[in-house]
């Protein structure tokens, strides 16, 4: 049976946004006996980690290390109800593998949905200061641990394609392991499990899955898991057209996860296949959300031009899901980009209490 066949989303979970507070509850509730608290966040939240399987390739994986990057989470607890439902996708893996899944890394930013830490640090850039209390822990786990792979879970914005016309709804990543990125054993390993979840999943996602630039970051988790020896995996979840709220996005995600491990388990730490992963396309930064063309504005000499919007992501303190605010991105010629919404704005009024809009504030104007 195919994942995605078999696909079931966690009913506990039906928003993108996540409390750590209710994330915690049902792992008690339903998990207990496999999580243990392996640590406090910066404002006192405890961070949990849920061992599943009991299989001799050891995984590491952990989700919303950047706090407003939920579908990390929701993929695990959507796998974790479909294997629920179908134990024969249970056995197909974790006979063979032992997953460590730490949930919400970051927990304060999770709470607040932002990317940083309650101290405004970036998880993800703290591998060598260790300035943040919430990257040590995963650290010492990943480095202490005997782990034959990890997977590094993250989102991506909605302004990467994979050929100029597609949402990379799905992307990966071999991290390198040094400035000359060179081809290593180790990263051959995790490039092998990658090419095996695109082989999988091209047909269900074509041409919705992509590859990032593999430019080495000295500061950043994969890189230096990479360098010490543990083949690492990028994931970014994206967008999938006409889903702000990444439902479809969520359940490829799911499966993506999924699949990743089901190759983990089968080769067992072989190479075979590993060159496909460079048939898969590299991102591309070519949308914004939205794009106004030839937009008159109300200044005393003609002045037509285009204005890029991006939706930025907010959260209110007691919504149970998260708003969407339109902020104005670029302003002149936009030609370099295209808009998965475009409005042609040619006669039509620009309506605005200032005379250009401005860039990076929330939109004040209006079409008529």
């Amino acid at each position: 049976m195919k994942f995605l066949d078999a696909y079931r989303i966690n009913p506990d979970f039906p928003n993108r946004y996540i409390p750590p507070s209710s994330l915690e509850k049902y792992l008690k509730a339903n998990l207990s006996d496999y999580t243990a608290e392996i640590g406090k966040s910066t404002l006192g939240k405890p961070i949990y980690m849920t061992t599943i399987g009991s299989g001799p390739v050891k995984v590491l994986a952990w989700s919303q290390m950047h706090g407003n990057e939920s579908n990390s989470t929701h993929a695990m607890l959507d796998l974790l109800e479909t294997i629920k439902q179908h134990p024969l996708l249970h056995s197909n893996i974790f006979d063979n593998i032992t997953l460590d899944f730490i949930f919400m890394l970051n927990p304060d930013g999770s709470e607040t949905w932002e990317r940083r830490n309650a101290l405004e640090l970036d998880l993800n850039r703290d591998f060598l200061k260790l300035e943040t209390v919430e990257l040590p822990l995963l650290k010492h786990i990943a480095l202490t641990g005997n782990y034959g792979f990890a997977l590094n879970l993250h989102e991506q914005r909605t302004i990467f394609t994979t050929d100029g016309v597609h949402p990379a709804t799905l992307s990966f990543l071999s991290p390198s392991v040094s400035a000359e990125r060179e081809v290593t054993a180790v990263r051959r390993k995790s490039m092998a499990v990658i090419s095996a979840v695109y082989s999988t999943l091209k047909a269900e996602l074509p041409s919705g899955i992509g590859r990032y630039t593999d430019e080495f970051y000295p500061t950043s988790v994969g890189d230096n898991f990479s360098k010490a020896g543990i083949p690492t995996i990028l994931f970014e979840g994206g967008y999938y057209p006409n889903d702000p709220l990444r439902m479809v996005s969520r359940k490829y995600y799911a499966a993506a996860l999924y699949e990743a491990l089901h190759a983990i388990a089968g080769l067992k730490g072989d190479e075979s296949g590993y060159e496909t992963y460079f048939e898969i396309p590299e991102n591309r930064e070519t949308h914004y959300d939205v794009i106004y063309r030839n937009v008159r504005l109300n200044t005393k000499f003609d002045c037509v031009l285009d204005i890029a919007v991006q939706y930025r992501e907010v959260y209110r303190s007691g919504d149970r899901e998260i708003s969407f605010m339109p902020v104005v991105a670029a302003v002149g010629d936009c030609n370099d980009r295209k808009g998965w919404k475009e409005i042609d704005c040619t006669g039509k009024k620009f309506l605005s209490s200032t005379v250009y809009p401005k860039v990076e504030e929330e939109v004040q104007f209006e079409i008529l």
